[in-house]
């Protein structure tokens, strides 16, 4: 994992990842070049059209929460928090109501 947030193109991973993950990268930086090209590309590596709807979805997602959390003023949590909200989610999972 280390490797592939590092840089993807050089990690020790098959190449469909590979292609999906620079796919991934233009629906990120450049949507409006994307061409039937890139699609079949992909289709080509094995993957199906759900599968790139999927990662468009994932993708398009994290920009939304990202730019939401930053224009919100949102803020990490703290260590102390982390480890309280996972006793929380190992012992209740999502319910926040006992």
């Amino acid at each position: 994992m280390d490797a592939v947030l590092e840089n993807y193109r050089t990690a020790p991973i098959q190449e469909a990842e590979r292609a999906l993950l620079g796919y991934v990268e233009k629906v990120n930086c450049n949507p409006s070049g994307i061409d039937q090209s890139d699609i079949d590309r992909l289709h080509d590596a094995g993957w199906t059209d759900e599968a790139i709807y999927d990662a468009i979805m994932v993708c398009g997602l994290f920009n939304f929460y990202n730019r939401w959390i930053d224009a919100a003023g949102v803020t990490a949590m703290s260590k102390a928090d982390h480890h309280a909200s996972g006793k929380r989610l190992a012992s209740r999972g999502y319910i926040m109501s006992e």
